[in-house]
């Protein structure tokens, strides 16, 4: 069963959120954080197998994003702007929601699942708030730098003349398709819609001793111009040697682009995350 709710920000911008209800008995629940320029409702998949392994799912579109940015700016023209209160605020709203999670479902463990600026977002909360956390997912993350996130235009290796600008995002042109005609998308590049103080506010590494010991998963393609499985093995790094992290583990797809739960092998990488799962928090009898 899904249901939809929302909550007001500091700002008063009502943030919108879908609860996925896992099959009996939960063992967990998931925090999904989506990407820039996107929103929760591109992730069915995803959220149908980890519901099915017995983990709810709660999914926000965040400030600007999807369903959200639709109410915060009464219409689709701005698509994916954060408005006032900027990054700061947008990670507010995402850890506000961390909270009616953990009001919700005090006993069950908490993960927190994050995929490209979702992923940017979800270590900025793992540095400010490792307590609330039993386990991180980033899928097309990076290190937080400026030499290990990629500045140019995602799409440059496939420039030709008649790319659409979407193959970077997966090697399935269905995906192109239907981010194009998704009326809760936008391409608009990130440093474009964030402004550059903002986008700047993205940089920071993980924090030295988080004081637990959480298992991290690091996914990433290895044709991933966002990051990329050098940038991600940094990061790896980074969690084990600053924030004296034990359980890192780092898969690399080869030949994956940026969206690997919309990849031609999603399955395989739904699979992983579900045995990675299956390993660190088993099902309940």
């Amino acid at each position: 069963m899904t249901r939809t709710a929302e909550f007001t920000d500091a700002y008063g911008i009502a943030i919108v959120y879908d609860v996925h209800e896992a099959q009996e008995p939960a063992r967990g629940v998931v925090q999904l954080l989506h990407g820039v320029g996107e929103h929760a409702g591109r992730y069915p998949k995803l959220i149908e197998a980890l519901t099915g392994a017995g983990f709810h799912v709660y999914a926000d579109d965040h400030r600007g994003h999807g369903r959200t940015g639709i109410r915060q700016h009464g219409g689709p023209e701005r698509l994916g702007r954060l408005g006032k209160g900027g990054l700061r605020a947008a990670v507010d709203a995402v850890w506000r929601l961390t909270e009616i999670i953990r009001a919700e479902h005090p006993d069950l463990p908490l993960v927190l699942l994050g995929h490209s600026w979702g992923s940017f977002l979800a270590q900025k909360l793992l540095n400010r708030h490792p307590e609330a956390y039993d386990a991180v997912i980033l899928s097309g993350s990076a290190l937080l730098t400026p030499t290990d996130l990629n500045p140019l235009p995602l799409n440059a290796r496939w420039k030709a003349p008649d790319a659409t600008g979407f193959e970077w995002l997966s090697r399935d042109p269905e995906v192109w398709r239907a981010f194009a005609d998704d009326p809760l998308t936008t391409d608009v590049p990130l440093l474009k819609l964030f402004g550059p103080v903002e986008a700047a506010r993205l940089y920071g590494v993980p924090r030295r001793d988080l004081g637990r010991d959480i298992p991290v998963l690091l996914l990433v393609g290895r044709d991933d111009p966002v990051g990329g499985p050098r940038s991600v093995h940094r990061l790896a790094h980074a969690y084990r040697t600053r924030s004296g992290l034990t359980d890192v583990t780092t898969l690399v797809y080869p030949d994956a682009r940026h969206e690997l739960f919309n990849e031609t092998n999603q399955e395989e990488v739904r699979a992983d995350v579900l045995a990675w799962l299956d390993r660190r928090f088993p099902p309940r009898a």
